[in-house]
């Protein structure tokens, strides 16, 4: 008798990261189109849900490095959030040579109709596995997320 192989497993898992952050980035897509904020640029998606889930502002340099592009490219992406009213940018009460970035009424707006695409992807995905299965997902993105640190850390200093 020949065991059959799950799809999955004849997939790298770098592919399959990607289809599955793809399944995420298409359902909040979609909802945004769906409700009006059809002119979110790519990473749009990640500054705006970023900053929803933060407190407050968050220093641009930050936001730079955790894009992880160059200066130049997420300071377009940022005059061009702020320029369709998902963001204000202002300068750092305790810094006058930093900027800080935070979320417009719009922005908020958008960030809770994101939210909800993800909340609706998540309970299709508690219903499709156990919560044990889910929990050694995370803890396995964890653990992958946490080697990347640790490689780029050197090339940092």
């Amino acid at each position: 008798m020949i065991e059959e192989v799950p799809w999955y497993d004849a997939i790298a898992l770098p592919a399959l990261l990607r289809h599955a952050r793809t399944t995420y980035g298409a359902a909040m897509r979609h909802a945004l189109v769906e409700a009006g904020y059809d002119d979110i640029p790519k990473n749009g998606l990640y500054v705006i849900g970023g900053l929803a889930l933060g407190a407050g502002g968050v220093p641009l340099g930050q936001l730079i490095r955790e894009l992880g592009v160059a200066k130049q490219t997420a300071g377009q992406l940022v005059d061009t959030l702020v320029s369709r009213g998902y963001l204000a940018r202002t300068v750092d009460g305790e810094d006058r040579r930093r900027l800080t970035v935070t979320l417009t009424e719009r922005g908020h707006a958008a960030a809770a109709v994101q939210g909800a695409a993800r909340a609706r992807i998540d309970a299709a995905l508690a219903a499709a596995v156990d919560a044990g299965d889910l929990r050694r997902t995370r803890r396995t993105l964890a653990a992958l997320i946490e080697i990347g640190r640790s490689e780029r850390a050197p090339a940092e200093h």
